[in-house]
């Protein structure tokens, strides 16, 4: 037998009939169709409820109160804190680029110093904001803060 379309058929025990309900008592599956008795799940349709009903009660979700706000203008940074900026060499350019090598800051997002701790050596900060306080103090080590323009 050769393998051409119209030979090709469905593997042994590939394909069952559909079962047929309300056909008599003789089917098994007559009167009720296997759905049990009267009722709201033996209709047809939804045949049920949604998600959430409580049979008329007033649902839970909606008598717990709302809570919170997310803000769709929120700005996400890396955060570097002037501590962690004193393991790079005195007079060298701190940049996003080296932040995410030194493992300081991951990628994507643009970088903000803050002023937690101490700075000694003088560096070149380049980043997208600061705090007031870190600024102060790169300036007061002797080094320069660079702004850069966001994505």
């Amino acid at each position: 037998m050769s393998n051409i379309l119209s030979n090709l058929k469905p593997p042994p025990g590939g394909k069952h009939r559909s079962t047929r309900v309300g056909r008599g008592p003789g089917s098994g599956l007559g009167k009720t169709c296997g759905r049990g008795n009267k009722g709201q799940k033996s209709r047809s349709g939804i045949g049920g409820v949604l998600r959430g009903f409580e049979g008329g009660q007033m649902p839970l979700q909606r008598r717990l109160p709302k809570r919170g706000f997310k803000n769709p203008f929120r700005k996400e940074f890396n955060i570097v804190n002037v501590q962690d900026l004193q393991r790079f060499t005195e007079k060298s350019e701190v940049n996003p680029e080296s932040l995410s090598k030194a493992g300081l800051a991951g990628s994507g997002l643009p970088v903000k110093i803050l002023g937690k701790g101490e700075i000694s050596c003088a560096l070149t900060v380049m980043a997208h904001a600061f705090s007031e306080t870190a600024r102060n103090k790169i300036e007061k080590a002797g080094g320069k803060v660079v702004l850069l323009t966001s994505k």
